[in-house]
């Protein structure tokens, strides 16, 4: 059955093939990004599939127009909504020359943002029973922080993990299900060239999971290959 799915962060990496694959099986895809004018292959998608993919430029930390677009898509029933735009924040700066400014950056795109999204586009998950996923890390899992570092970016996403543990709470009388899924170490942009497993890989495993989660299994911790993972 087809259905419609709204991805943000989608004009390259895990968003870009997320994209890719739920077109190729037959649903509605809404894709957002920051800069359609840069998103050549979302261009070529929307070629290949014009009538099931609609683009849709859309800055996730302006929350004015995350409103206007939850206002716009107000008679659109949704099944799906990919929390997946992040960003991974200053890679190369030791401790002791972090700055705030930095990291009000980072948990405005990684945590802040996918919250107000998600908060606005409950009644159009409602209407479906559908079901939100956020696109976090293992990194942002305290019980599995060995290494020290990359401040910023754990920060934010065991916030953003926090956040999705409470909706699925908060969301569980409507029957919407919420997904916080680790996608892998993947060969992306912020992964690098060394990680495991190809965007292919992961966003076929990670749809299995999506398509598989009950209510029950609801604001759980997931690695892309359904195993769980620690907070």
């Amino acid at each position: 059955m087809s259905q419609t799915i709204l991805i943000t962060g989608a004009n390259r990496g895990l968003g870009l093939e997320f994209t890719r694959q739920y077109l190729e099986y037959q649903n509605q895809v809404i894709a957002c990004c920051r800069d359609l004018n840069k998103a050549l292959a979302l261009h070529d998608l929307k070629e290949k599939y014009p009538h099931t993919l609609t683009l849709i430029q859309l800055d996730v930390t302006d929350t004015d127009a995350v409103h206007k677009l939850a206002q716009d898509l107000e008679h659109t029933e949704l099944d799906l909504l990919i929390n997946n735009a992040g960003v991974y924040g200053p890679k190369h700066k030791p401790l002791g020359a972090l700055c705030a400014e930095d990291f009000e950056e980072v948990l405005k795109v990684n945590t802040i943002a996918p919250l107000i999204l998600s908060q606005a586009f409950i009644p159009h998950l409602a209407q479906t029973q559908g079901k939100v996923a956020f696109i976090t890390s293992r990194m942002g899992s305290i019980t599995d922080n060995q290494s020290g570092g990359s401040y910023l970016y754990r920060a934010s996403k065991a916030a953003l993990n926090a956040l999705g543990k409470s909706l699925a709470l908060d969301l569980e009388a409507d029957d919407i299900k919420v997904l916080i899924i680790h996608p892998g170490w993947v060969k992306t942009d912020m992964g690098g060239e060394h990680a495991w497993i190809t965007p292919e890989q992961s966003i076929s495993q990670m749809r299995k999971l999506i398509h598989s989660i009950t209510l029950d299994q609801s604001g759980q911790f997931w690695h892309c290959d359904g195993s769980k993972l620690p907070w």
